[in-house]
């Protein structure tokens, strides 16, 4: 069974410790791949959202480069145009039809498939909650989230007049939703209309890469709408959003969607025709996580999810330890850069097997302080 080990049993074992030593920016002039070189050093690079390696793989450019001379290299008109591509309609069928939902409609990002979303709802009918750590994509404005659950909860019980819009991501990186759920289950969700941010899920967690779409239908919301980017699971610079088929072509008839270009066919394409690729992909990437949880020989340092790539702790001086023996992670202080560093290792099916050895073996040295 998935689970997450929770932010404060982590911190309990390994402390927050401030050192301000880790260098956070960089830049590099190629795709940041398992290996990048900063300053004319190699590093391994365990970080970034390319989940399945696909922007970089032989197999799936040469894919979108044949694509990219049938389509053009990109498509400025609108979808509803008097002349239309199929392959937006076949698209949207298939990813349908994977992630286990009657429609789908795709969009040139995640983020603007959440903005979708969110302008949709922002109708004085509506009543809009955010959840904790919800992602920016899915915001009106500066808009501000509950600090915790509970007052979440509170607040949405004492709303009597509106139909509730609760917002939240799939995966938020601190436990508290996938694969769960725990805290959705206190509410009383027949009344309530659930949009969900899946961007990290879509294309590795689920049946097929069908992210949580199946699992969030069994909480029998009133309606579950959920959105996502195609660039993290599916290596697509796109977005899409999954529903009923009501709700999908009411978004379809909004003037936002009329107005905006939609995804590059060729990159659609590719993600169609790739399918074989990606769960090959997909099978190297469950294999890795094997690997690495099996040779790691203190899995209490990180805040994880059994079946998702990402491997989150909060210790400064174990990020520069790492970043010292030639291992880069993804690091950021969030919310300010006065906060602690947050730090995620993250690992892809592009690594190699002596990549997730070197990993392992460089963390496992690592002197742990009581």
């Amino acid at each position: 069974m998935a689970w997450w080990k929770t932010e404060s049993e982590v911190l309990r074992i390994c402390p927050i410790v401030h050192t301000h030593n880790v260098r956070l920016m960089y830049t590099i002039d190629g795709f940041p791949d398992r290996i990048i070189a900063i300053e004319g050093k190699e590093y391994l690079y365990f970080g970034g959202t390319s989940y399945l390696g696909l922007q970089t793989d032989a197999e799936f450019q040469s894919l979108f480069i044949n694509n990219i001379k049938k389509y053009g290299t990109a498509y400025s008109a609108s979808r509803k145009s008097n002349i239309r591509i199929s392959i937006f309609d076949e698209v949207d069928a298939y990813l349908a039809k994977i992630i286990g939902s009657e429609a789908c409609v795709t969009m040139s990002s995640g983020y603007l498939a959440g903005q979708l979303v969110c302008n949709y709802f922002s109708q004085p009918d509506y009543q809009l909650f955010y959840a904790p750590h919800t992602h920016s994509a899915l915001f009106k404005n500066q808009q501000e989230l509950f600090a915790s659950w509970t007052e979440l909860e509170n607040a949405i019980k004492q709303n009597s007049n509106k139909t509730v819009i609760l917002f939240l991501d799939s995966i938020d990186f601190h436990g508290d939703n996938f694969p769960d759920y725990n805290f959705l289950k206190n509410l009383p969700l027949k009344d309530i209309i659930l949009v969900v941010d899946d961007s990290h899920g879509i294309g590795i967690t689920g049946e097929n890469g069908g992210g949580s779409f199946k699992l969030l239908q069994s909480l029998a919301t009133k309606e579950l709408l959920v959105s996502c980017s195609l660039g993290k699971g599916f290596g697509i610079q796109a977005g899409a959003i999954f529903g009923s088929n009501n709700m999908i072509n009411a978004l379809k008839n909004t003037q936002f969607f009329g107005g905006a270009s939609p995804a590059t066919p060729a990159s659609l394409a590719t993600l169609k025709d790739a399918s074989s690729l990606i769960a090959t992909k997909r099978k190297q990437l469950a294999e890795n996580m094997d690997l690495f949880l099996k040779n790691i020989s203190n899995r209490s340092l990180f805040v994880y999810a059994e079946g998702h790539p990402t491997f989150i702790f909060q210790n400064e001086i174990l990020a520069n330890y790492l970043q010292e023996n030639g291992i880069i992670v993804t690091n950021f202080r969030y919310p300010t850069e006065n906060d602690s560093l947050m730090s995620r290792i993250v690992l892809s099916a592009s690594h190699t097997n002596e990549d997730i050895s070197r990993l392992c073996n460089i963390l496992n040295s690592f002197p742990i302080k009581s």
